[in-house]
């Protein structure tokens, strides 16, 4: 009896907290009701405008809300495109109170079950009040408030206003907010005059700007178009012939595509966005208009330097350039070109181009041959070669014009004249797979590299930013460095969503740092003593006393320069780059055609030394004169160039190298002691036979004493 008692009492206890749960739910709907009636219509003309500051806090860059949207009346936008977007977005807009109660009941079952918030079931009116006052961050917090102010929009504005809100102020990629934006953007017409084709295009675009922008990827694009399509059919909007006719239709996309808003620094604001997806987690179109305050690394006076450079240099609108400059010490990106005229083409040059560099890409082969038992002063014979490779196959570079040294030369020579038949020995004696694993590992290369032997000469494809984080490695005396353009994110009442320098502490705490030990500082990749030979080594290029069978690849601006930098060219058939730094900065360049032809002209070879210079000279008037410093187990030798060995005062051609101690060469240059003979053919007849005074001769030669060595009877 007691049990069957006890049976009835636990069956109770569901009930209960079922109908008390219903009664909380209830209050709280009552609440949330009442609340929204007494506070009234929220406006509609609210913004939430995403700002973007540079270094000094400057405004370098504005994504607007309404008031710099083209705004149309319901009644002027195509009814194609409000069909298209409702059937697309939210099939039972007309008849729910704000919210899809079973798209949204699988959505929220979802998220519980994998711990997230990244389902979406959001209706036209949510993702409105999303746009018109909240951020688009993925909290329980937000949502709640998403759906308060759904509630107000609902109950005080019929359902053609907030189609209209929604239409004006959605985000359809490349900075066009709105209908009429994306309508002039994509297509150059209002969006009183769209087709079916047009219209499902644009439909399709709000999910994912990044994804389904025929101008990202035209495939993702026109798939979604045709599933957009389908629907409408299915759902008995269009008919079968209507439907055919729009699958079919060719698209006439603009060709001179107007950007909503350009900034201070357009294609640097791209890589921003980019960045700004990956820290906060959020969609780009939700970045677009999230209202976030955006401090980012940009030094305004940098960019309009740059920027200044290229159009004082380039005389040629056909040809592209993507440019970039980093402080090496922190991998703040500090100036961004991208292309000549973001509003011709908003492909960014500088991070989505990637492109053959050429010698450019030598000083990291260098180091490696450093690491691996070379010195500036180990000579190489440079003639035309044949290299037989372990394939079985045979390789025969050559270099710049057919000129060769034809005899033996210094790397310090080759890496200044930019040698290829000394680089490609180089790579077979350090090995191609152990160059590629030390380009990737110590220098940031992330693109695919093959191990082969014309790796050395830079034939594998890389972006710009890689090879100026690669130099910036080499610049801050071989310490990591990552590249990066936002210090600090708030939202739009000043709540920190991102701070770098918070972040880079706790990664100091999660590592094991405390109060009572010092910070960490970016690990050290390189090895030190060898990174301060080659930054050396990679001013040769502008030292004209290296000069050999050729001139050093830098002579043609050496005499615009009037600070200390290091660098290195490199070219192609049709690419041009100019990489170089100061301790201060690092910057580099790369001049081509998009479509991959040759660069004939002899002017614009130059293109990419010539902004390089202009603007590294410009900027270095401001920024404070550094200097590396030399390891204390690096020492400095005269070195003579055609022999490689420690020069004498005979020797014509010498040059200063750096060492580790105990590297440096042994013997003394004795090269040009057979000139004196040759000019004094007497002093040849003092010598014995058995050669027993021949190191005294070359004590005489080298130390210089007033009369040479007395032979006695």
């Amino acid at each position: 009896m007691r049990s069957r008692r006890s049976r009835k009492k636990k069956g109770f206890w569901p009930l209960k907290l079922s109908i008390f749960l219903l009664f909380l739910i209830g209050s709280f709907l009552t609440v949330v009701i009442i609340a929204s009636f007494l506070l009234g219509p929220p406006s509609l003309t609210r913004d939430q405008n995403t700002i973007y500051y540079g270094e000094n806090e400057e405004v370098i860059g504005e994504e607007y809300g309404t008031e710099k949207r083209y705004w149309l009346d319901l009644d002027d936008i195509d009814d194609k495109a409000e069909k298209a977007t409702i059937w697309t977005e939210d099939q039972h807009f007309y008849d729910h109170f704000g919210f899809d109660f079973k798209r949204l009941a699988g959505a929220i079952w979802k998220d519980i079950r994998t711990m997230s918030l990244k389902e979406g079931a959001s209706t036209i009116t949510q993702q409105y009040a999303r746009n018109l006052f909240l951020t688009h961050e993925k909290t329980w917090k937000r949502k709640l408030y998403e759906a308060f102010y759904t509630i107000r929009l609902e109950m005080f504005y019929d359902k053609d206003e907030l189609l209209q809100g929604y239409l004006n102020t959605i985000y359809y990629g490349h900075g066009a907010y709105g209908i009429e934006s994306a309508s002039r953007y994509y297509f150059d017409k209002s969006a009183n005059a769209l087709t079916w084709a047009e219209a499902a295009m644009l439909a399709g675009i709000p999910k994912g700007p990044s994804l389904y922008s025929p101008f990202h990827n035209m495939d993702k694009a026109k798939m979604r178009q045709e599933l957009i399509l389908t629907n409408l059919k299915d759902r008995r909007v269009i008919d079968q012939t209507t439907y055919e006719e729009a699958i079919q239709e060719e698209l006439d996309f603009s060709e001179e595509r107007l950007i909503v808003t350009q900034g201070v620094a357009p294609y640097f604001q791209d890589v921003v966005v980019e960045e700004l997806q990956d820290l906060l987690d959020v969609d780009m179109e939700e970045i677009r208009s999230g209202g976030y305050q955006v401090y980012t690394t940009l030094d305004v006076e940098q960019q309009k330097s740059l920027k200044l450079a290229s159009e004082q240099v380039i005389k040629n609108e056909e040809i592209q350039l993507g440019g970039m400059a980093m402080d090496p010490s922190s991998g703040a990106i500090t100036a961004l070109l991208g292309g000549q005229d973001y509003e011709e083409s908003s492909f960014n040059r500088a991070v989505q181009a990637k492109r053959m560099p050429g010698s450019s890409f030598k000083p990291f082969l260098y180091y490696a041959a450093l690491e691996n038992g070379m010195t500036p002063a180990t000579t190489l014979m440079s003639k035309p070669t044949t290299f037989a490779l372990a394939d079985g196959k045979s390789y025969q570079p050559s270099n710049y014009n057919g000129y060769y040294a034809n005899e033996p030369i210094t790397m310090a020579q080759a890496l200044a004249l930019s040698d290829n038949i000394y680089a490609v020995k180089t790579n077979l004696y350090v090995q191609p797979e152990r160059f590629v694993r030390i380009a990737k590992e110590k220098f940031g290369i992330e693109s695919e590299l093959e191990p082969v032997a014309s790796l050395a000469l830079g034939t594998e494809v890389v972006n710009v930013r890689e090879m100026v984080t690669g130099y910036s490695v080499i610049a801050n005396g071989g310490k990591k460095v990552e590249p990066y353009t936002i210090e600090r994110v708030t939202d739009a009442v000043g709540n920190v969503l991102y701070d770098r320098e918070a972040a880079k502490e706790e990664e100091n705490t999660d590592s094991g740092w405390s109060l009572f030990s010092q910070p960490k500082e970016d690990p050290q990749i390189l090895n030190p003593n060898y990174t301060y030979i080659l930054t050396d080594l990679m001013k040769g290029m502008f030292e004209e006393d290296l000069n050999g069978y050729m001139s050093v690849t830098g002579a043609t601006i050496a005499d615009q320069l009037t600070h200390e930098y290091a660098g290195k060219s490199g070219s192609t058939d049709s690419d041009s780059w100019m990489v170089g730094f100061s301790p201060a900065l690092t910057a580099g360049v790369w001049v081509g055609y998009d479509d991959n032809r040759e660069i004939e002209r002899v002017d614009e070879q130059q293109y990419a030394k010539e902004i390089w210079a202009q603007f590294m000279e410009e900027t270095h008037e401001t920024l404070p004169v550094q200097h590396p410093v030399k390891p204390e187990d690096v020492i400095e030798v005269a070195i003579d160039l055609n022999t490689g060995l420690i020069a004498s005062d005979e020797c014509p051609n010498t040059h200063n190298m750096y060492f580790v101690r105990g590297t440096q060469p042994t013997k003394q240059c004795t090269l040009h002691l057979q000139d004196y003979f040759h000019e004094h053919p007497d002093a040849v007849d003092q010598i014995p036979e058995d050669g027993s005074l021949l190191e005294d001769w070359w004590k005489w030669l080298l130390i210089g004493e007033d009369s040479p060595p007395v032979i006695e009877e």
